[in-house]
C-alpha cells in the first residue's frame, strides 16, 4: 500500500515539475519578446529611425545580456544620430556592448542584416 501512495506522490510530482518547466519556458518568451520592444522603443527615443531601431534591437537582444542592455538604455532621451548613438555606446566599458552595437548598426543601416525588412 505504501509503494501505491509513493508512486501516486511521485507522479504527482512530476507533473508539477513538467507545469513548472513549460511555464518557465513560457516566461521566457515573453520576456525576450518585452526586451526587444524596450530597446526598440529606447533606440527609438535615442533618435534612430524606426527601420534600424527594429532591426538592432533584434539583433542586440539576442546577443547582450539583461544588465548590458540595462546599461545601453540609459542612453535614450537625448535625440542623436546613429553615429552619435554609437560613439555614447562606445563610451560604455564593455567591449561586447560596443561590438554587438556597432556590428548591429552597420549591418542593419547598410541592409545585409537578416532582421532588415
Amino acid at each position: 500500500m505504501s509503494m501505491i501512495k509513493h508512486g501516486a506522490s511521485t507522479s504527482s510530482a512530476r507533473r508539477a515539475l513538467v507545469a513548472a518547466c513549460m511555464l518557465c519556458v513560457i516566461l521566457s518568451a515573453c520576456g525576450e519578446g518585452m526586451a526587444k520592444g524596450r530597446v526598440r522603443s529606447a533606440l527609438v527615443e535615442a533618435g534612430l529611425s524606426e527601420g534600424n531601431a527594429d532591426c538592432m534591437a533584434e539583433r542586440m537582444t539576442d546577443r547582450l545580456s539583461w544588465s548590458q542592455l540595462m546599461k545601453l538604455n540609459k542612453l535614450k532621451g537625448e535625440r542623436r544620430s546613429l553615429a552619435d548613438y554609437l560613439a555614447a555606446a562606445r563610451k560604455i566599458d564593455d567591449p561586447e556592448i560596443w561590438g554587438v552595437t556597432g556590428s548591429a548598426a552597420a549591418l542593419c543601416a547598410i541592409g545585409l542584416a537578416p532582421e532588415r525588412k
